[in-house]
């Protein structure tokens, strides 16, 4: 049984007991109430190539130095050159990768991998962006994060609508803030060919249910208010979805 929150998403500082998160900053649009708690809640910020420019533009000015990333890493197409001047004069590395056969977030992951190896300590990732935009780049997103789940234990992809993430096959416990997530939820078949699922915690629940492309998909589903936890078994990875709460 795995257990699953979404604690990165509250607003109080998180304490000692949380695990260690990196943030990756994606080059997608995000609001600035959900970029400060998802800063707050990690201790390592890296910003994949035009994902520097987002930090830079979501902050006042006056604040820019109190928002520094640990690393700036891509191939460097997209960051604005005053960007990319700034983070440099304020001492933060910007390290450029011109590896075409990786994405700019491939490269960033690669990056936590290292900090992991250097450290000899585990972080969760949570990337801002990665599931809005081009269709093509969620796209990456999902089949990135699937096949990250044989070496990672929590990954997640966050957006000012959404938060998702994969589940492998087995059974999963997610703990459920009703105050940041719902009502919406889905259960979506990605990269396999079919899935068992079953479920408790929702107002459609699921039995044994053959879940496809083909077949049935679990979009808007809901959380169900009066229940703290969703129970999922799946025979294969599937994404599980949660709507974000203004």
């Amino acid at each position: 049984m795995t257990s699953w929150k979404t604690d990165f998403l509250q607003t109080q500082i998180t304490s000692e007991t949380t695990p260690k998160r990196a943030l990756v900053i994606l080059n997608q649009p995000f609001s600035e109430g959900l970029f400060l708690r998802l800063w707050s809640s990690s201790q390592w910020h890296c910003c994949a190539d035009g994902g520097a420019n987002r930090l830079f533009d979501v902050v006042d000015s006056a604040q820019r130095t109190l928002f520094l990333p640990d690393l700036i890493k891509g191939d460097l197409d997209s960051i604005r050159n005053d960007v990319k001047d700034f983070y440099i004069s304020h001492g933060v590395p910007v390290v450029e990768d011109a590896d075409q056969d990786s994405t700019d977030l491939m490269k960033c992951v690669s990056a936590v991998q290292d900090l992991e190896t250097e450290q000899q300590s585990e972080y969760d990732i949570v990337l801002l962006g990665g599931l809005s935009g081009r269709l093509d780049q969620t796209i990456h997103t999902l089949s990135y994060l699937h096949k990250l789940r044989k070496t990672r234990k929590r990954i997640f992809a966050v957006t000012d609508d959404n938060v998702g993430w994969v589940l492998d096959g087995g059974e999963h416990i997610i703990h459920i803030d009703h105050s940041i997530l719902g009502p919406t939820c889905g259960l979506l078949p990605v990269g396999i060919a079919s899935t068992l699922l079953s479920t408790t915690g929702l107002r459609w629940n699921l039995w044994n249910q053959p879940s496809s492309f083909d077949g049935l998909v679990s979009t808007s589903n809901h959380l169900v208010p009066t229940e703290d936890t969703v129970w999922i078994r799946t025979s294969n990875p599937i994404w599980w979805t949660a709507e974000l709460r203004s």
